[in-house]
């Protein structure tokens, strides 16, 4: 079967494959082609995990961030298969919980939220655009 009998995504992944290769055949260019892909997996991990206890998309930045690490690192694949089946399993149980558990988990949620924008100084910042000039506002930091 030549290229030309393969969908899109096929000839795509087919391109990317060879390409690779092309990377791996030499030694200096595919350490050079890891490093760069260890960094970017390591700063979107980093990221998603800041992002997790936050509203949005935290998760799947920390599953995208892995997902590029498993792309050339084994030791990640095998994590970001563990941690998937960790996170549905935690999502199963707790969408079969009360409407008591699942409101504590929004409260502590919002707890997080809120504790971080007040260290961060934003309640101070937003306060003094509004005239209230409280001390209690002030990120103690």
């Amino acid at each position: 079967m030549d290229d030309s009998d393969l969908s899109p995504f096929q000839e795509a992944e087919s391109r990317w494959r060879r390409w690779r290769a092309h990377v791996a055949a030499r030694p200096s260019l595919n350490l050079a082609y890891r490093i760069v892909v260890g960094v970017i997996g390591v700063l979107v991990l980093a990221a998603g995990i800041v992002a997790i206890p936050y509203p949005g998309p935290g998760w799947l930045i920390v599953f995208a961030g892995l997902g590029i690490l498993a792309s050339e690192f084994e030791w990640a694949h095998r994590l970001l298969h563990y941690a998937r089946q960790r996170y549905d399993k935690f999502m199963d149980w707790f969408s079969r919980q009360s409407l008591v558990v699942k409101g504590l988990g929004a409260l502590l949620t919002c707890a997080v939220v809120l504790a971080t924008l007040w260290l961060l100084g934003t309640f101070g910042l937003v306060g003094t655009w509004i005239g209230l000039d409280y001390p209690w506002l002030e990120s103690p930091l």
